[in-house]
């Protein structure tokens, strides 16, 4: 098993998570307008409280170039 620092891959992935996070309520709450950097902030910390600051994955999903 692989140990990976899940807040900090995510906030290195900050500009391509905003856009995810702010096309998937667009689609989901279509009527809803969201501010994709209040939700990013809340996202992280949710994970933050949700996940160990250093997460076990399979060794499958990393990839070392």
């Amino acid at each position: 098993m692989a140990h990976v620092k899940i807040e900090e891959i995510i906030e290195h992935l900050e500009y391509e998570m905003k856009r995810a996070l702010g096309d998937a309520v667009s689609k989901t709450l279509p009527d809803v307008s969201v501010d994709r950097s209040r939700l990013f902030k809340e996202f992280i910390k949710a994970v933050g409280r949700k996940c160990n600051t250093w997460e076990q994955i399979p060794e499958k999903y990393v990839r070392f170039d």
